[in-house]
């Protein structure tokens, strides 16, 4: 099985990290796994995107013109990547500040509140993680947690690792978000 995923959003929202914990967390289930992260200088309130790859086989190239999972945390990211979610595939966006839908039909299209359920945890910097739990929940290939984890105790410095089990709510709150659909 191969998951070819892209976050794309604003530079700050943890765009980056959150393709970094799920890369460390594939290599921790011993799958095959690309990270290629593209930002400009203006790297916070620039836009940001990240391309994922895992996958049971060896990975040709790590450049992709279409994804199984697009997932877009602003309207910038919904107008450029939208279309590039292979038919049949899935495309997760947060709704705050989000003025043009997609209406796709061909695909599953996924609105979250991610940034109600942020608020809601009372944690503003776990955002990134709401939305990887409903990443993670909409995958075809379930990571375990415990992968999950080691990945996010491998990418954030050990002075935030009393953030971890914060960090471990906010993915379970992001999960949640797709099960109340």
């Amino acid at each position: 099985m191969t998951q070819e995923i892209i976050i794309a959003g604003f530079g700050g929202q943890g765009v980056l990290s959150m393709g970094k914990i799920l890369a460390y967390s594939g290599l921790m289930d011993d799958k095959e796994v690309t990270w290629m992260p593209s930002y400009g200088p203006e790297q916070r309130g620039g836009t940001a995107n990240v391309t994922v790859i895992l996958s049971d086989e060896k990975i040709s190239s790590p450049v992709l013109d279409t994804y199984d999972i697009v997932v877009a945390l602003n309207q910038q990211s919904i107008d450029k990547f939208s279309s590039k979610v292979k038919e049949g595939g899935i495309l997760i966006y947060d709704t705050s500040g989000i003025h043009n839908h997609p209406t796709r039909t061909d695909i599953s299209i996924i609105p979250i509140d991610a940034m109600q359920a942020t608020l809601d945890l009372g944690q503003s910097k776990a955002y990134n993680m709401v939305v990887m739990g409903a990443l993670l929940e909409a995958m075809e290939y379930k990571l375990p947690m415990e992968n999950v984890v080691k990945g996010l105790k491998k990418s954030i410095p050990e002075r935030h690792h009393h953030l971890l089990p914060l960090n471990e709510q906010a993915i379970e709150k992001g999960r949640s978000l797709l099960n109340k659909k």
